[in-house]
């Protein structure tokens, strides 16, 4: 059972229009990894953006901030960075926050 408030982030990203499908690709490898591997991360969901052509968010939640610093360290994270690299054009500093209302808590 996860917790029920949980630490959420958003990352946000505008993509190279010719990188944007490889870029979602690797995206979604990344999210699987992530929840599959991160025992304190419930959910990554890859979103595209209807307001920025080539804008993607990502919505994660983790039991609490202890589990989001461990995704922070994480290798598969490392590597996703490095891999990105030239596929994006701009990166938005990160946003974080509790939850506070919700359903589909698994």
């Amino acid at each position: 059972m996860h917790n029920a408030t949980g630490h959420v982030v958003i990352a946000e990203f505008e993509v190279k229009p010719a990188r944007f499908d490889e870029f979602v690709a690797l995206a979604h490898t990344f999210s699987v990894e992530c929840v599959e591997s991160e025992p304190g991360c419930w959910q990554f969901d890859v979103v595209q953006l209807a307001t920025t052509p080539h804008g993607v968010l990502f919505y994660e939640a983790y039991d609490d901030i202890a589990a989001f610093e461990a995704h922070c360290s994480s290798s598969h994270l490392a590597a996703f960075k490095k891999a990105f690299k030239g596929m994006v054009v701009n990166e938005k500093p990160l946003r974080q926050g509790s939850r506070i209302a919700g359903g589909n808590i698994n």
